[in-house]
């Protein structure tokens, strides 16, 4: 179908294309008759996607050769928004005005009114909604004598959906809720609902997560038959489970993982070989042994397409009996694997490798700090523990530097970016927030898995058997020159403009390591970025500098990745014919979207709960003094980090000690009389005087002395310097706001 999908849009994108009927497009692309009923539901589809368009007068066509674009809906919470539109061009800005209906997240068809001038975005109005995006909507029940409604979680769905009297189903004042839509919203009109869950009260434990879960659409539960069908295996590895595998039970391995995982993918290896290489193994859990194709457990897992891992609980892609039942290498069990041997030499090239089948029996599962321990801090208890494996994790401990060292010789990007480790009780308040440690021991987990990944990736490149690649374009040109000229400003270079290679951004990252500039340089570099996904063609990694990439090496999480293995374990067995070629490479395309797409909303939805407890922890620090760094900067105000990973707003309006005007190119603030600047790195002392746990907002302001450390420096302007006069602070507000209250509206 992805074929016939391709031909179709190609076909209507030619120059000498007119919008035709479906008639006209079943004789000029000559469709069998008994083909035609699936060539109008291809044409659905693609229309249902935004990618075609069907006109009033039943004429397909491409948007963008409409003066139309299609995209997704982002919502804002004042009503107005943006069409993020699929052609990778420029946001379309949506007036409230012009929204017509359009909900958050819905595909739409918009008609630009007004081009891109200078900085303004293109605007334009919704004029059809293609899919609607939320079937049900999550949020804070409050009723009224005759009906109720529901005031969205998310903010960016604006407009309470309103619940007649007879759809309340027994929901209170207060309620966290779930409601199903049973009428659009329109121009001039909210949203319709019916209760269909009353979730909790929103102060009751575990109701907050909950809420999360369910307006992202996660499962919780499996179904019935998915339960059975994954019980069904049991849970020891048999006689007739090991025939035709290479029986590796007596090579000495370990896993590695944090301490409260569950779940074990991956065991490693490793070997000193006479000559000083090594030989390192990669071993991961064979889950396509029970996940067959098209099997109940299959289509289960396509859904979900990840697990996802909440700030209080993980939501599997499989259900317990295998993630952590017979598919996880828990130490001294037997356990099916898929096995990657390579000879690694002294500069981290991989000279010889192996892929294959197997039986393992891994003899420890290690955690982070009890490697770090040993291999740092030289704990003895533990070395005297595992005394028979320190000259293993010796050998990993070098191995991984030799590769870590390689890859970013080769440009690999490493942003070593803060992530935050929130701590819990076990009603689920949070008692501590606190920067994740990032130690030798991931280092050499993430270097082994790295490795294995591109080995397995390039191998089945060359062999030209239908793959799915994870691929990270190159950057868009004209973010890259955005970001040259940003980085010029602050007196450095990106070497190789017209086409930057990832080693130029690399250097770039160790020049200003421990600068003042490091981590504003960091962060609009990653804003520069295009995003990693799935793909079923070979583009590359860029960030990893990386010409063959996939997703090989947890396959009891991620959906990608078991697709692989089934692929290999059909290709090592000589099962893939010209058939079953063509079957792949039609089903491919589909699943490297919805994998894709899956791990957005996991990602989306793991942000939220992290953000939703850090609000909960600051709400008892209302009052106290921080010291943080600006990391973030928009018309509005500035976004400022404490240690703590904790992020929060500093709002324009409560900056009176003068007009500060954004400039979008520095991502600054620049004071209008002051010529004070406020950047992304400056450090900057606040005080928390909000922390909002049901908008999942923080506000700090700036306190004195925090204002004297901002960066001071004139902007690049022909103006002279104006006398400083002192003037009081209200008055000063007052006056600019009036004078510049239309400027800051149009910004």
């Amino acid at each position: 179908m992805a074929d016939r999908k391709r031909k179709i849009v190609s076909f209507m994108r030619e120059d000498a294309y007119k919008p035709l009927l479906f008639e006209e497009l079943v004789t000029v692309l000559d469709v069998p008759q008994e083909d035609v009923e699936k060539f109008a539901e291809v044409l659905e589809e693609l229309e249902s996607e935004g990618i075609i368009f069907k006109t009033k007068k039943n004429r397909y066509g491409v948007p963008e050769r409409m003066n139309l674009s299609a995209g997704t809906f982002q919502g804002h919470e004042r009503g107005y928004g943006f069409v993020i539109t699929n052609n990778g061009e420029e946001d379309i800005f949506i007036p409230s005005d012009s929204v017509n209906g359009a909900m958050h997240n819905d595909i739409v068809i918009a008609r630009i009114n007004k081009k891109a001038v200078g900085g303004r975005r293109s605007e334009g109005e919704i004029i059809r909604i293609v899919k609607r995006a939320n079937k049900t909507v999550v949020g804070t029940f409050e009723s009224s004598r005759n009906f109720g409604f529901v005031i969205p979680d998310d903010k960016r769905i604006f407009g309470d959906i309103y619940i007649p009297k007879s759809e309340i189903n027994g929901a209170v004042s207060g309620q966290k809720v779930e409601a199903k839509i049973l009428v659009w919203p329109e121009k001039r009109r909210n949203a319709e609902g019916t209760i269909i869950e009353i979730i909790g009260d929103k102060n009751e434990p575990g109701t907050d997560i909950l809420s999360i879960i369910r307006s992202f659409n996660l499962k919780e539960e499996f179904p019935g038959e998915v339960i059975k069908e994954a019980e069904s295996f049991g849970q020891t590895v048999t006689d007739e489970m090991r025939e035709g595998r290479r029986d590796i039970r007596d090579l000495r391995m370990i896993t590695i993982d944090g301490e409260d995982a569950k779940d074990f993918d991956d065991a490693v290896s490793i070997e000193r070989l006479p000559d000083g290489d090594f030989m390192l193994g990669v071993h991961i859990a064979d889950v396509s042994h029970y996940v067959k194709e098209n099997s109940h457990l299959d289509r289960e897992a396509l859904k979900r397409g990840n697990s996802v891992y909440l700030v209080d609980r993980v939501l599997p892609m499989l259900p317990p009996a295998l993630s952590n039942g017979i598919c996880s290498l828990n130490p001294k069990e037997d356990r099916l694997a898929l096995s990657v041997m390579m000879k690694v030499n002294h500069e981290g090239t991989v000279v010889e490798h192996d892929i294959f089948e197997s039986v393992i029996n891994s003899n420890e599962r290690m955690t982070y700090t009890e490697v770090y321990k040993i291999l740092v801090e030289d704990d003895k208890n533990l070395k005297e523990k595992y005394s028979y494996l320190l000259e293993d994790l010796y050998a990993m401990e070098e191995l991984a530097q030799v590769l870590k060292e390689k890859r970013i010789k080769r440009g690999a990007i490493d942003f070593n970016l803060d992530e935050a480790k929130i701590v819990l009780d076990e009603k689920g308040v949070p008692i501590e927030v606190k920067k994740a440690e990032r130690t030798i021991a991931n280092s050499i987990i993430e270097e082994f898995m790295i490795l294995c990944n591109e080995t397995v990736s390039e191998h089945f490149f060359w062999t030209n058997t239908p793959f799915l690649y994870r691929i990270h374009e190159e950057p868009d040109q004209e973010k890259i020159e955005s970001f040259a000229e940003f980085v010029y400003n602050l007196g450095y270079t990106v070497k190789g403009l017209s086409k930057a290679h990832p080693k130029a951004f690399q250097e770039l990252l160790e020049k200003v390591k421990d600068t003042k500039e490091e981590t504003i340089i960091s962060t609009v570099m990653l804003r520069s970025m295009q995003k990693a996904k799935y793909s079923h063609v070979n583009f590359g990694h860029f960030g990893l500098a990386a010409k063959y990439y996939s997703h090989f090496t947890a396959p009891i999480r991620r959906y990608s990745d078991l697709v692989i293995h089934r692929i290999i374990k059909e290709f090592l067995k000589g099962k893939i014919n010209a058939k079953r070629e063509d079957v792949l490479r039609e089903k491919l395309p589909d699943v490297a979207r919805i994998c894709s797409e899956r791990e957005r909303v996991a990602e989306e939805a793991e942000r939220e709960t992290e953000v939703l407890k850090k609000v909960e922890y600051m709400k008892k620090h209302e009052g106290d003094v921080f010291e943080g760094v600006i990391s973030g900067v928009a018309s509005f105000g500035m976004f400022v980090e404490l240690d703590n990973t904790v992020e929060g707003l500093v709002r324009m309006s409560s900056m009176v000690d003068d007009y500060y005007v954004y400039n979008e190119k520095q991502y600054s603030l620049i004071g209008e009389r002051t010529r004070k600047i406020y950047r992304i790195g400056n450090a900057v002392k606040v005080q928390l005087v909000k922390s909002d746990v049901d908008a999942r907002q923080i506000e700090f302001v700036l306190v004195e002395d925090g204002k004297e450390e901002a960066e001071k420096e004139m902007a690049d302007t022909k103006r002279p310097k104006r006398k400083r006069k002192k003037i009081d602070e209200k008055v000063l507000r007052h006056v600019q706001g009036k004078k510049k209250k239309k400027k800051r509206r149009g910004r």
